[in-house]
This record gives C-alpha cells, structure tokens and sequence, in this order.
C-alpha cells in the first residue's frame, strides 16, 4: 500500500488503517469482555465478492451496532468462525467497508467526525432532521456516494433509518437496490440496545448476550420486482415485518417500553 493511497473518497487508507486498528482495539471488551456477542452465520462473509454487497439490519445504536460489524467481518475474513477471540484480525482490516450514516449524526462533535473517516458515508435525512419531522428530496449526492462504495467495496446500511424497532423500511433502500444490483446481505441484531446507550458509545450494562445473525444474500429479481416487493422483502429479512410483532411476548414488549421510557429522560 502507497503510503498516501486513497479511496474514491479521498480518504488516506493508511490513517484509516489505523483508525480501525485503534477503535477495534479499545472497542473489542465491548463484545467479548463486559458483554458477549452470539454469532452466527460468519461463513457467509467468507464468500462473498471483494466489492458490491450491501448489507441491511436493524439498528439499535448510532455507532456500537456498526462498530461490530467491523469486527465481525474482519474477524471472519481473518478465518475465525462466529467468533471474534485474539483481536489479531485488526491488524490488515478490509479498508473498504462503508457505512451509511445521517449527516446530522456524524456531525455532532469530535469522535463522530473521526468514527466518519472509517468509513461513513454520510446522508441527509429526508423525513426528519433536529429532532422534527419534515419533507424534503433525496440529495442526489448521496445516493451517487453510495453507488461508489457499492463499486468499491461492501455497504452496510440500515434501512428503517431509526433505531426504534419495527418501523417502517424507507423505500431509498430498495431503489438502491433495483438501480444498483448488489448482493443483498441481511443481519439481524440483538442486546446492543440493552448494553449501550443510544449513541452507542456510553456502556449502560454489562452482562449482556448480544447476538448478530448473518443470513444468506437474498433472492432478489431485480428487474421485475417492485419497490413494494423489496421493501417487504427487505423487513422479513431482518425481521422487522408488522406482523411479526403479533408473535413478540407481551412481557418482551413491556420490557421495552420501560426501558424506552428510561431512555426519554436519560437524554
């Protein structure tokens, strides 16, 4: 590697060379030492193309759900099986996994700024920004950010926008996808919620299992299903259909409700 080389967005892979190994390194007790993280399906990531996979999950924290995805791709990559044991695997980190990330996000303050040179590619909201609904049209530039990851290396995204479970998946999601093609890969994530606060960054619990589900790339017809189709498709995959809320525990759902209501006065 050239010692100023570059990616498609200008950024020195050398320093974010570094900056992975950095925040992996003070990062990995947060999944396996304070809490532990359940793995499955890590042989996935094994096999598939250097560049043109877009990952979609459910999201519960701005930074902690992407921050292990990172580790858990490089650690399968490295040849470990749905595990992350010896943090070794940092050290020749694939540079190109991006991220899809609200501007408004990584925008607020100093580490989010530095967590963006990992890998972020930042998008303006179109439905809500400072905290208040609005309408507004999709910034071009983001959408053709993201085509240039896609051409680049892998994409993580996470479809509903929001960490609130069950809402809906926003339709920018599946234009990508039909405009695009990529290998569609769905995660499905648990317990980051429970040991982080909201950004994240903060440990609120230790003790926790969090889990992270790695499914097979998804069927998908790209020239004849409909954005309705995909988006659909889209919320079984990582299991945030309407529907599926009918078979969740009443006492599951108290159990967030309360700590929803925790949440609303902790920030």
């Amino acid at each position: 590697m050239g010692l100023f080389k570059r990616n498609p967005f200008g950024h020195i892979l050398l320093l974010k060379k570094w900056l992975i190994r950095f925040f992996g390194m003070i990062t990995h007790q947060r999944y396996r030492g304070f809490n532990q993280m359940h793995i499955e399906g890590s042989e996935i990531i094994k096999n598939l193309p250097d560049k043109g996979v877009l990952f979609i999950s459910n999201h519960q924290t701005y930074f902690a759900d992407v921050v292990a995805m990172f580790h858990v791709f490089n650690a399968s990559l490295s040849g470990r099986e749905d595990n992350i044991k010896n943090v070794g695997y940092l050290w020749h980190p694939k540079l190109n996994i991006y991220y899809v990330a609200a501007s408004e996000t990584m925008h607020e303050g100093l580490l989010p700024r530095i967590l963006a040179y990992a890998g972020a590619i930042t998008v303006e909201r179109t439905w809500r920004a400072k905290g208040k609904d609005i309408k507004r049209e999709v910034n071009p530039n983001d959408t053709e950010n993201i085509k240039i990851a896609l051409n680049d290396g892998w994409v993580i995204t996470f479809p509903q926008g929001t960490t609130r479970s069950f809402k809906p998946v926003r339709k920018g999601t599946a234009h990508i996808i039909k405009q695009h093609k990529p290998i569609v890969v769905p995660i499905v994530i648990d317990g980051f919620r429970r040991s982080f606060d909201r950004k994240g960054l903060r440990i609120k619990k230790k003790g926790i299992l969090q889990s992270m589900v790695i499914k097979e790339p998804l069927q998908i017809d790209y020239d004849n299903e409909t954005i309705e189709e995909i988006v659909e498709k889209i919320e079984f995959a990582i299991e945030q259909h309407p529907s599926l809320l009918k078979v969740i525990p009443v006492e599951v759902l108290q159990e967030q409700e309360e700590l929803d209501k925790k949440r609303k006065w902790e920030y």
